[in-house]
């Protein structure tokens, strides 16, 4: 049994990298002794049970992590999620209890460490000037000047890993070193048979500028104008960080008939709705990966989403359910109603044991 540490910067967004934490952890759990480093108001076994995972591991934060994880949440609908500031902010005090561990499993990105490491990287964090996927922002130099593994220099003893091929592509570029590929972990999700569905349009995630809800429930109005008889359900979380654009999705709402919304839900609650709709949009632009994009097809709903980033790997590059802009969306969605196109993608394709079994044998391999 190996000593790990587990860095992740925060767990207040509630989102698809949260997931891979808890996921990966509980993978780990059994055969390993696992301290979580974190800065975060949000509890890890509360989520965990959102996400419907065990959660056995102590959790450590640095002194003043409430304070500071309540500012920055605050700060957050004006400067946005700064999460490079806030792996920045942690590394210190993971490097400083780092030689009391076998190594670090960082679930939040690249991370410069003088220790064997295993490297979830969801989207890089760090020197951001060397892609064009990504605006770098004002502070990225000094960020990565703090905390970034060297581009070109990756440690032998750093093993990187990817949530998608789109991903690791983008982690190439910059450093010079292509992960391996580990999609993140979705179970399928049992529903009803097609014909007992709802026409229902469910918007699912986090809810966000960069998610682009208010732009899916306008895709949702334009097909309703069409003349299909479709409803929409947003059902998200609302974290303090987006607070305003949140408010903005509640209007827009509550001015619609046709469109519910649903902030917080419970783990049951999403799963209800994954198995009575019948088609799953997804708007962000170069989605990392897609982990409601993923739950769609776990769940037996048919989904669309733009073509790039990780989603095109969820979708398997398949035509009928990539749209290049928020018309193609509306012609998208139209053609599949028109075809009576049904889901067609295996519903276990990503599911949590194949999942498991990726991060255990390459931690496994980095403790050699």
């Amino acid at each position: 049994m190996a000593r790990l540490a587990v860095f992740h910067n925060t767990l207040d967004f509630r989102g698809g990298a949260d997931a891979v934490c808890l996921h990966a952890m509980a993978a780990l759990a059994s055969g390993h002794d696992l301290t979580l480093y974190t800065i975060s108001e949000t509890d890890p076994e509360t989520l965990a049970e959102r996400f419907d995972v065990s959660f056995d591991a102590r959790v450590v934060q640095p002194p003043g992590a409430d304070v500071l994880a309540r500012a920055l949440n605050a700060l957050g609908p004006r400067v946005g999620p700064q999460l490079a500031a806030r792996s920045v902010l942690l590394a210190p005090f993971v490097r400083q209890h780092a030689p009391a561990y076998d190594a670090v499993l960082s679930t939040a990105n690249e991370l410069a460490l003088d220790c064997p490491s295993v490297q979830y990287v969801h989207f890089p964090q760090f020197h951001l000037d060397r892609t064009r996927a990504a605006e770098p922002g004002r502070l990225d130099a000094l960020w990565s000047r703090l905390a970034a593994p060297t581009p070109g220099n990756v440690p032998d003893d750093t093993r990187l890993l990817a949530n998608s091929s789109w991903t690791a592509d983008v982690v190439a570029t910059i450093y010079g070193d292509r992960p391996s590929v580990c999609h993140p972990p979705v179970d399928p999700i049992p529903g009803r048979d097609w014909t007992d569905r709802e026409d229902a349009v469910l918007v699912l995630g986090r809810i966000a500028p960069d998610k682009r809800t208010l732009d899916a429930i306008a895709v949702v109005d334009r097909l309703r104008e069409r003349g299909y008889d479709l409803t929409c359900r947003v059902v998200g979380s609302a974290n303090r960080a987006s607070r305003e654009y949140v408010d903005r999705v509640e209007r827009a709402a509550a001015d619609r008939p046709h469109v519910t919304l649903e902030t917080d839900a419970s783990r049951e609650r999403v799963r209800e709705d994954l198995g009575r709709c019948r088609y799953g949009l997804n708007m962000k632009r170069q989605e990392h990966f897609g982990m409601a994009v993923a739950e769609y097809v776990a769940a037996g709903v048919l989904p669309f989403a733009p073509r790039d980033g990780g989603q095109v790997d969820v979708l398997a590059g398949d035509d009928r359910l990539l749209f290049d802009d928020d018309t193609d969306a509306v012609d998208r969605i139209a053609t599949a109603i028109d075809d009576d196109t049904r889901p067609f993608l295996p519903a276990d394709r990503f599911d949590t044991d194949r999942f498991a079994t990726a991060i255990r044998e390459h931690v496994a391999a980095i403790l050699k």
